[in-house]
This record gives C-alpha cells, structure tokens and sequence, in this order.
C-alpha cells in the first residue's frame, strides 16, 4: 500500500491539495484518495470513512463488500486502468485503491458553484428569467427539465491536454440533422491544445474563417432559448466552466429576433424588429453618411440644417472625418473602461465621463455639437443588437475612413461589397443571410416580419434538419 500511495503522489507531483486516507483491515488494507476541495468533508467523513473504520471484515476487499458497507452509495464501479483512475481523481471524484492493485471509484464531487439567475446580458420583462451558469451539468439539467424526451442527446467529449475540460453536444435526435451533429463531434475531438478555458475558445476551432469580422455561431445564456434553436434543428455546444451555450448552424437574422418576440402579439413583435433593424442601420451609416455630406455633398443637406451645422463646425479645427473618427473612439474608450472598471465606479464614469467630456470638448471648441450627436445615436443603436455589437464597431470606423477617401460612390460600393461577402458566408450548410438571400419565403414567416406562432408549422428550411413539420392542423 505504501508503494500505491507513492506512485499516487509521485504521478500528482506531491500537490498539497491531494488528500490520502488509509484505512487498515485484518487482512487487507485501502487508501481513499482525492483532491480536496472537491467533496463534501462533512458527508465523505460520515458516509466512507466512518463505515469503513468501523466495520470488521477479515478477507480480501471486493465490491460486494464495498457496496453492502457503502450503502449511501448506489453505484461503486471497478476501475482496470491506472490512467483512468488519475483521470477521475483529477476531475473531482474519489478513487479507492487496495493493496492487491484494484481500483474502485464513487462521485463525491460537491463544490461551490452560482446560483441560477437572469442573465444581465438577456433580461426580460416577460418570460423565463433562468440563465445557464458555470456547472455543465446544471446546464444540462436545465435544458433536460425543457426537453422531458428520450430524444434528447447528449454526447460528452474531453478537450484540452491539461483542463481535460468537458464539452457536451446536444441535440434532439430525429430533428437534428446527423451529417451535422458528427461533422461537429470531429471538430471538437480534433482540438489538440492545452486548455479549454471558455465556450469562445471551441467556437474559433468550429469556425470556418477566424479572420472575419462577422460572427459564426449562436450563442445564448438563457435555456428556453436553447431549447427553442434545437427544436428547429440545431444543435448546442455546452462547454464546462462556461455560461454560454453555442448553437450551430448561424445565420445573421437570429440576432434580430428576441425571446421576448415569442411572448407579445405578432404585430408588437414585427415592431420592435423593425425598430432594432432601423436602430442598427443607424448606427452603421449615419456616422459615414454625416462626413460625406460635410466632405463632399453640401446639397443634400436641407437649407435650414446646413445652417446649424456651418455654423456649429465654423471653428473646428479638425476635417469632418477626423472629428468623427475622434469623436466615435473616444465613445469607444469611454465603453472600454466602464466595463473593465468597478461597477459603480463604471457606471458614474460612463455616465459623468460622456457629458463632461462632449460638453467640455464643444465649449472648447475641438468637437461639434453634430459630430457628439450623431456619434452618440450611433453608439446607442448598435446596443439595439448587444451581440453584433463588435462586427457594427468595426464597421462604422471603415465606412468612415472608404468616405473620407472616396465619397458617396466609395461609400455604396463598399456597403454592396460588405453585401456580396455576407451572402457568400456558408455556417455548416447554411446560407448567412437566409431566409432573405436566398429568399426562404417560409422562413420569412419568422423574419422582419413575425406572424402567429400557429401560422409557423414548419421548422426554417434555411437549416438542415430531418424533421421538417413542426406542428400540423387541428394539433
């Protein structure tokens, strides 16, 4: 036993935190072996270590005799490889080892996780108010509790040389489509690298162009809307020690579409589409569009605003477009550092810092009272779409540099390049742009526009999927 015990600390490098107990019997002994902060010290005392101190036994332990002192535990499993033993100490669970070399192991895994709560990122006024969390397993739970089916699937895979961190794919078998679902299991087990450290880092390897500014996959933290993609076929990328949920295939218009759109009457929802497409426009295009009207075309002003803004912009110092440029990335610095700092120190920051810092630069006269303006309606709409916040940022900024260059034909010719590369973007089968490009007229239903939820019976063509029929009359 004592050489066991050895080899046990020598293969975890005498780490302070792997706990050994050993517990000698008449004729054979056992050694109890995990990693503490793992387990419950109070319940492993209660339901192992005292059974086992306290009972006599006078022969060769086994299983039997491990499941019948036990009997807190339902399942004890025998262990044949010493690797895989290591394997399961190092992710939390216990391992008993005897002195003739057998290996028996029980899930005591009990530590500190949060508590499920409504996801700052996606609070509702209506509707589930659950948010995925950092335990894979809870998240499961959450989604099986949605999903009370046999059709449900989950497959666990182990990615990354030293967090071996567990990446679970689940989809619902009989929607979903298989080509898919094995395409994606073999990405994810092709993964050599030494840590899995978040759901982000397994979205660049299932990326099919990293370097793209667009992003390639869904992703959401709350469980019914999980639930509701897979029910359209797609399937879900749970990663351990992350609380967001990748979905696969993508394609732009579920950045659109909210949860909240499936709770309201489909003429509120058609609405507020609308409004968050005419919010991102906005915030893509009225930055551009205000320096080519200063740099190049003065006519398309009307008569009464060419006014006001000759005469906010008589004593700038700067060119339109570097006002611009300076104005949208002091915004952007200001957003970067009431992030990053105190919660109540960013929000005051944020807040004093935009005022103080536009109404001091307008008094001062470096900036225009426009160029704040319009910098700051830009800034808000793009929040309209929290997650295509990154690829609007990027955006803004080129559309304003091709305009201060080219003009108004530099400016279109760009928007129709931006337009072509967006409808040549392929996720897993899947054009970026449907149902709108190429036209889906079934999926139009869930679109711009939202009909009932009794008119949608079929499931989006724009995916592939075995299950084409979601519901059908008089059901």
């Amino acid at each position: 036993m004592d050489n066991i015990i050895n080899k046990i600390n020598g293969t975890f490098h005498n780490t302070s935190d792997l706990k050994i107990k050993k517990i000698k019997f008449e004729v054979d002994e056992l050694a109890i072996v995990y990693l503490d902060g793992f387990s419950d010290k109070d319940l492993l005392e209660r339901t192992l270590v005292t059974p086992l101190i306290t009972t006599k036994y006078d022969k060769n332990i086994d299983i039997d005799f491990l499941q019948n002192t036990l009997t807190y535990f339902e399942r004890i499993i025998e262990i044949n490889d010493y690797k895989n033993a290591v394997d399961i100490i190092a992710d939390g669970d216990v391992v008993i080892f005897t002195k003739d070399n057998k290996m028996y192991t029980l899930s005591y895994k009990s530590y500190p996780t949060r508590s499920i709560s409504e996801p700052e990122t996606s609070m509702v006024v209506k509707g589930p108010r659950e948010g995925f969390i950092e335990d894979m397993k809870v998240n499961t739970l959450l989604l099986r509790r949605r999903l009370r089916s046999n059709n449900f699937v989950i497959n666990t895979l182990k990615v990354g040389k030293y967090t071996k961190t567990s990446v679970a794919i689940c989809y619902i078998e009989g929607i979903a489509d298989n080509h898919l679902v094995d395409k994606l299991k073999r990405k994810i087990e092709k993964i050599n690298i030494d840590g899995i450290l978040d759901s982000s880092y397994v979205a660049k390897f299932l990326s099919n162009n990293n370097y793209s500014i667009f992003k390639q996959e869904g992703t959401t933290e709350k469980p019914d809307i999980c639930v509701s993609k897979m029910l359209e076929g797609k399937v879900a990328i749970i990663v351990d020690g992350s609380p967001i949920v990748l979905t696969y295939p993508y394609a732009i218009i579920e950045d659109l579409q909210d949860s909240h759109d499936y709770i309201v009457r489909s003429p509120r929802a058609t609405m507020l589409r609308i409004l968050r497409l005419i919010a991102v426009v906005t915030a893509v295009f009225l930055p551009c569009l205000y320096v080519v009207m200063q740099e190049f075309h003065y006519e398309m002003f009307p008569i009464k605003l060419l006014q006001s803004v000759a005469n906010s912009t008589e004593n700038i110092p700067l060119t339109p477009s570097l006002e611009m440029l300076f104005v949208i990335l002091l915004f952007e610095v200001l957003n970067e550092a009431s992030i990053r700092m105190p919660k109540y120190v960013g929000m005051a920051l944020g807040v004093v810092g935009a005022i103080v810092l536009g109404e001091t630069g307008v008094k001062s006269g470096l900036i225009s009272s426009p160029a704040v303006l319009i910098a700051s309606l830009s800034s808000i709409g793009m929040y309209c779409l929290p997650d295509l916040v990154g690829s609007i940022s990027v955006l803004r900024i080129v559309f304003v540099l091709i305009c201060t260059v080219t003009g108004l034909f530099g400016l279109v010719s760009a928007v129709l390049i931006t337009i072509g590369y967006m409808a040549r973007i392929e996720i897993y089968d899947t054009p970026y742009l449907a149902p709108y490009a190429p036209m889906i007229y079934s999926d139009m239903k869930d679109g711009v526009n939202k009909v009932g939820l009794r008119d949608m019976k079929l499931r989006p063509l724009s995916y592939n999927n075995k299950n084409k029929v979601r519901q059908k009359d008089g059901e």
